[in-house]
């Protein structure tokens, strides 16, 4: 939910900024970050107590699996700096510095956060 969650948050800024509500996309964009901070959190804090689950599939389905897990795992270790700097130039009043980077933090942190529900659906729910 908290990843779900995330990736609306991070589509109504969007949607925000687009419309020149800046004071609301700020506050909506925090809001992501903080639940996405809320997230990993989280998934450190069971995983250090569980450890590692196993992926029960077979066949077609184990490479998708495997295939969107590498890409989600990737992009999760690059997206936790790429979110700091990008707030840290928000912050700074830095506008056009973040802009430049906010278009590849954005689609890279929504695919993160998509992902990581879908991860989470084919690991426990399939």
């Amino acid at each position: 939910m908290l990843n779900a969650t995330s990736a609306v948050l991070l589509l109504a800024g969007y949607r925000l900024i687009r419309h020149g509500r800046r004071d609301a996309h700020r506050r909506t964009m925090l809001a992501a970050l903080a639940t996405s901070t809320l997230f990993l959190a989280s998934y450190l804090t069971y995983h250090a107590q569980v450890g590692s689950v196993r992926f029960a599939g077979q066949g077609a389905v184990r490479r998708v699996y495997f295939a969107l897990l590498i890409s989600h795992t990737v992009l999760a270790a690059a997206i936790v700096p790429l979110v700091l700097v990008t707030v840290a130039r928000a912050r700074a009043a830095r506008f056009e510095a973040h802009r430049r980077l906010a278009r590849w933090t954005l689609p890279l942190w929504l695919w993160v956060s998509a992902s990581g529900v879908v991860v989470y659906w084919m690991l426990y729910r399939l």
